[in-house]
């Protein structure tokens, strides 16, 4: 026998207390439980004249989803129940509401822009490596923990990598929100974590501007639209943008999903790092492309059916790894140097889509004055520059994949560790100095790098009486 939600009934040793929010596909209650002091809230989805097939098929998934799913960027489960009773997920209470209130009042600073689109990027990227793409992103979807950390909800029309499909087993037409949608999901594809980037770029145009960047359509014949029709550069609703985040924000809603960014943490460290963003002609567009342009456009793609099969989630976040380099530039390491340059140039032949992000420590006094100048009077964290780019030379990659930061810290290593930690590193590569007392009782910046880092390392180190090889000892860890 089916019930019905009101304030009080108790189901499962759940309380209901008071509806919180009425939505079209669902509503939201609060609810206490004897074994939970955290605050909780209930969603039971909302159905229609006894049925309603997106919906009841979208809760199944979201009841599927959801449980699988851990972290700070999603909300813990407490428990569910199936339709035979009373269909529900009962969740922690996010405190807040969700990111519509920062959109409402856009055009947002760049700083806070910058800073709160970066988090949302981290929140995407932790769903992508749990195998989830979410497929409805929009600000709704968007909580923020008092911390800090975006939270993700509303899984009805995501889909696990490692799950059937429901919604495309049993439904043709497209699903979504239309103003962020994807081309690829208008074609029916629901695979690619590209996806979900292209609704982080359509967000990010609408926090820099003001502006959806197609209006509010609400035709699947207007979002087919974006198969052929580029929106307006942001730089031409609003000046003050950077060149750098129109390149940002124009490579996330690019058309064909292989011209985007192809993981979250790569548009995160464009985010993060404005200075290393390659600008191309989609940084100084200033005017949308003209009729011709647009009209042979659209005879090419009225015939696409599709942008090919995308390989699984893993598989495209594996595809797109950030190496971490960390180069040590001192003039008794320069064969170390040349040996960890020729390991980077190998690992490019197994991972040649990887981004190379190069980095090198100036170590800083822990007591006392630092030195800011080199033995010829150069400005040191320039002249470190200048050198890792030289060290650099050679590594055949794009600007946008060959990136340089130098570091500054007492203790070096974690300098190293911070910083894979803050560019979501997948592989670190540096060299061992090799063996010293000092070495053997306090430990080595590679050795704690091994024993601390969140990926995988590889070291290169120098054996005595061996001057022409190194030997590579990897450490998954």
């Amino acid at each position: 026998m089916q019930i019905k939600p009101q304030t009080g009934l108790e189901i499962d040793g759940f309380t209901l207390g008071d509806k919180l929010h009425t939505g079209g596909f669902a509503t939201i209650w609060e609810v206490t439980h004897p074994l939970y002091r955290t605050p909780m809230v209930m969603k039971v989805p909302t159905i229609l004249d006894g049925y309603d097939g997106p919906t009841i098929v979208g809760f199944e998934v979201e009841q599927m989803i959801m449980p699988r799913l851990t972290g700070p960027h999603v909300p813990r489960v407490m428990g569910q129940g199936d339709f035979a009773q009373m269909a529900y997920i009962v969740t922690e209470k996010i405190p807040g509401g969700s990111l519509w209130q920062h959109f409402k009042r856009a055009p947002l600073a760049i700083d806070e822009l910058i800073e709160m689109t970066a988090r949302m990027a981290q929140a995407v990227h932790d769903l992508h490596r749990q195998h989830v793409i979410h497929l409805d992103l929009k600000p709704d979807n968007f909580l923020q923990r008092p911390s800090g950390e975006m939270v993700l909800i509303d899984f009805g029309l995501s889909r696990h990598d490692h799950l059937p499909d429901l919604l495309a087993e049993e439904f043709t037409i497209p699903m979504g929100t239309f103003p962020y949608i994807a081309p690829e999901q208008y074609l029916r594809q629901r695979g690619d974590l590209r996806s979900d980037l292209y609704a982080l770029g359509a967000m990010i145009y609408q926090l820099a501007t003001g502006k959806m960047p197609f209006g509010e359509p609400d035709t699947l014949k207007q979002v087919r639209q974006r198969l052929w029709r580029d929106p307006v550069p942001p730089r031409a609703l609003r000046t003050e943008i950077p060149e750098w985040l129109q390149e940002i924000i124009l490579r996330a809603m690019e058309v064909d999903p292989a011209k985007r960014y192809q993981s979250a943490a790569q548009m995160i460290f464009d985010l993060t790092h404005p200075m290393q963003v390659r600008l191309t002609a989609r940084a100084h567009k200033m005017a949308q492309d003209g009729f011709w342009t647009v009209w042979k456009r659209s005879r090419v793609m009225k015939r696409v059916k599709s942008f090919g099969t995308p390989i699984s989630m893993a598989g495209q976040i594996d595809r797109a790894p950030i190496l971490l380099v960390a180069v040590d530039l001192s003039p008794e390491m320069e064969s170390l140097s040349d040996q960890l340059f020729r390991a980077v140039k190998r690992m490019l032949v197994i991972q040649p889509d990887a981004r190379v992000a190069c980095v090198n420590v100036i170590k800083t006094a822990r007591i006392g004055i630092d030195q800011t100048t080199d033995a010829a009077g150069n400005h040191l964290h320039v002249s470190r520059l200048v050198g890792l780019k030289s060290w650099a030379e050679g590594i055949e990659l794009t600007d946008d994949r060959l990136t340089y930061s130098i570091l500054e810290n007492s203790d070096p290593a974690s300098a190293i560790l911070d910083h894979a930690e803050a560019v979501e590193a997948d592989h670190i590569m540096m060299g061992a100095r090799g063996h010293s007392t000092t070495r053997r009782f306090l430990g080595s910046v590679s050795a704690r790098v091994v024993a601390e880092a969140p990926c995988s390392v590889t070291v290169i180190r120098l054996p005595e009486g061996r001057k022409a090889e190194a030997v590579a000892e990897d450490a998954a860890v």
